[in-house]
């Protein structure tokens, strides 16, 4: 004989631990609403940092500045200087070093542009047996193109006004003078302020132990994340000054410019170094008609930056600064596509000041081990 089916027990009847499972599956901290809120939250996080990178990146630049000049001020305080004085005394020198150097190179550089177009084509008569081959190329692919459009009929073209060189440059530069003035004056604010919002948060926090913890830690974030940034800059500025010399020993024009090009884009990780050795050959060959004279140009750079990258940086830096290669190439990635050069420049920066605080937090320790080399 049939039974009759029996409705299934509301959820109070159910037992206790199959309610519990069912609510730690949807609600617990690896939870499925937990997790698509993280994810959602990551999302939108970083749609946050592309959209608004005109005003994430001075903020950034101004933080990592203050880090690397924070014992500036310190010594200066040390010197019963006010923190205030202090403060408006680096960020003036730091004004004047940046205004002598565009001062210095503004007259190079604009020489360079201004002879781009006569050089390249010296450039492109010298590399003609080099271009036969994709001449050819080029010339069977228009005549494809041709015979592929025979008989087609379509609407005619619709043209479209692009902004000038001149208008691109100039709203370009408007953005780069505004971002900059935000930065230098968040940066004297943060150099001024000294130990304020550690001040602040020791009030916050309860018991003795906790203010005590929050110190020891703040400082020895601080510091580490200090050394490495003044360690860095000097090391690129030692690959900057041997690059100085070496392009002014063998002869070329304006070695002052390259070695100011190799220090900064040594902060970028591969693609500095590649489009050192780019530009350095195009100037070998611009400059001299020999081609072996020509690539001890670029040869001259690759000795240097082998030297750098492979025994003076691992060196000074030693195995706890140093991140992991996969984990500087992603990083070089996402940020590049989060904010274009900027965000290449400060990629590894970030990394390392990320590394740094799971370093010396214990919850976030299994991720510092990760990151590092």
């Amino acid at each position: 004989m049939l039974q009759p089916l029996r409705p299934e027990p509301p959820e109070e009847e159910l037992p206790r631990s199959n309610v519990k499972k069912l609510r730690e599956v949807f609600q617990g901290p690896f939870g499925v609403r937990s997790l698509s809120l993280t994810g959602l939250f990551i999302l939108a996080a970083f749609y946050t940092l592309y959209l608004a990178q005109s005003f994430f990146i001075p903020i950034v630049l101004a933080l990592l500045l203050s880090l690397l000049l924070s014992p500036a001020v310190r010594l200066l305080k040390r010197l019963r200087i006010p923190e205030i004085v202090g403060a408006a005394v680096v960020v003036l020198g730091l004004l004047g070093v940046l205004g002598l150097g565009v001062y210095e190179l503004a007259g190079p550089a604009y020489a360079w542009a201004q002879q781009a177009p006569r050089s390249l084509r010296r450039l492109e008569s010298r590399l003609q047996d080099f271009k036969k081959p994709v001449q050819a190329m080029s010339k069977a692919t228009a005549s494809m193109e041709k015979i592929t459009k025979v008989g087609a009929d379509g609407p005619p073209p619709v043209s479209v006004r692009t902004e000038s060189l001149g208008e691109r440059m100039f709203s370009q530069a408007t953005g780069l003078l505004a971002s900059g003035a935000v930065m230098f004056i968040l940066l004297f604010f943060l150099l001024a302020s000294g130990d304020l919002f550690l001040h602040k948060l020791i009030r916050v926090l309860p018991g003795l132990a906790d203010k005590k913890r929050a110190v020891d830690f703040a400082r020895q974030v601080e510091s580490d994340i200090s050394k490495y940034l003044t360690t860095i800059t000097m090391i690129n500025g030692g690959l900057g000054l041997a690059t100085w010399g070496a392009m002014a020993l063998l002869g070329v024009p304006n070695p002052l410019l390259w070695g100011v090009l190799a220090w900064s884009t040594n902060y970028i990780p591969y693609l500095g170094a590649m489009s050192m050795y780019a530009v350095l050959t195009m100037v070998g060959f611009l400059t001299f008609g020999d081609p072996g004279h020509a690539l001890l140009v670029p040869g001259a750079f690759g000795v240097l930056n082998v030297l750098e990258a492979w025994v003076i940086a691992p060196l000074v830096l030693g195995r706890r600064l140093t991140l992991n290669p996969v984990v500087i190439f992603l990083a070089l990635t996402f940020w590049s596509w989060i904010w274009g050069i900027a965000g290449a420049m400060l990629a590894v920066p970030i990394m390392v000041v990320f590394k740094i605080l799971c370093d010396h937090s214990e919850p976030l320790a299994p991720i510092g081990e990760l990151l590092g080399g």
